[in-house]
């Protein structure tokens, strides 16, 4: 028997569903766009050739993925009539969802450990963050995003699902897929512990280095250098706060719940608002990203004049 999963929180297309999809596509097309910008910008800029911006390129690149994990299924579930995903479908969209999710947890917090290397040890950075060491900690970013969450999704592949299968959330994840289980699903809580542990490590991590970074910078003498480091900063925070904040609220919470409005306005927050801000924190309000995209647009259109 094919096992079949109901999304129930999608309205039909004569119910509002023509519009959504087109906020969504809208919105998809920007982050998708945003992104690839930043990447190449990046990867052909010989000035963007440093650890900082090599750690955001990577992160621009997994934000293509991340969303592409959910919202184009999000897309076919506003305009079909059938919203429906299979079992499979629905474990390998959870699988690459959070691996994905995890990942740019562990890029982040490299982030901020390579911000606090360069405002707090400026003479020791160049010989420690080398690009030796930021492959290194990409690839064991990505080892321990795809590698965590398999020993969960094969634990529910063999889970029995029957009766109903509305699963009351934008895409396939953990808690409302265990919840149509028809059986004992009590190992959630060691679940729900593990995701605990990955957050708040990372969570904890990052605070401690920007706390360090904070009063660095308020102890310097010049005013230009603090409002340098403070700008320096300010992107990579907001974006820590955006992910990690909607990220906890969602995954932290264990035995508490929600009602179904709330959990799609936390899922959207980091399933669709974070990637599609993280393109407009990096560029807006990074002048050496402004003028790389800006060299990257003049080079084009410089080529095609010449053709």
């Amino acid at each position: 028997m094919v096992i079949e999963f109901l999304f129930s929180v999608f309205p039909p297309l004569y119910e509002g569903g023509l519009l959504f999809f087109i906020l969504l596509i809208l919105v998809y097309a920007f982050i998708i766009s945003g992104n690839l910008v930043i990447f190449v910008a990046v990867q052909l800029d010989m000035a963007l050739h440093t650890p900082m911006y090599f750690f955001i390129s990577v992160l621009s690149f997994l934000e293509i993925w991340y969303t592409t994990t959910t919202i184009p299924k999000m897309l076919s579930s506003l305009v079909c009539e059938k919203k429906t995903i299979s079992l499979g479908g629905c474990l390998m969209q959870m699988y690459f969802f959070h691996s994905l999710g995890i990942t740019e947890g562990c890029i982040l917090t490299a982030m901020s450990i390579d911000r606090y290397i360069a405002i707090c040890y400026p003479l020791r950075y160049p010989t420690i963050m080398t690009s030796k060491l930021c492959i290194q900690l990409t690839a064991g970013s990505c080892f321990c995003g795809f590698l965590l969450v398999l020993p969960e999704i094969a634990w529910i592949a063999t889970l029995p699902f029957c009766g109903s299968n509305k699963i009351h959330q934008i895409f396939c994840d953990f808690t409302p897929v265990l919840s149509l289980a028809c059986t004992d699903t009590s190992l959630v809580v060691i679940v729900d512990a593990i995701h605990a542990v990955e957050i708040l490590a990372s969570f904890l991590v990052i605070a401690l280095s920007y706390i360090r970074i904070i009063m660095v910078i308020l102890g310097m003498p010049s005013a230009e250098g603090r409002h340098k480091a403070f700008s320096t900063c300010a992107a990579h925070l907001a974006v820590f706060l955006l992910f990690f904040g909607s990220v906890a609220v969602m995954y932290l919470r264990f035995s508490a719940t929600y009602s179904v409005f709330w959990d799609t306005v936390i899922a959207v927050t980091f399933v669709i608002l974070a990637p599609f801000l993280n393109p407009i924190i990096y560029s807006l309000r990074n002048k050496e990203m402004k003028d790389a995209i800006g060299r990257l647009f003049h080079h084009k259109r410089d080529v095609r004049a010449q053709k």
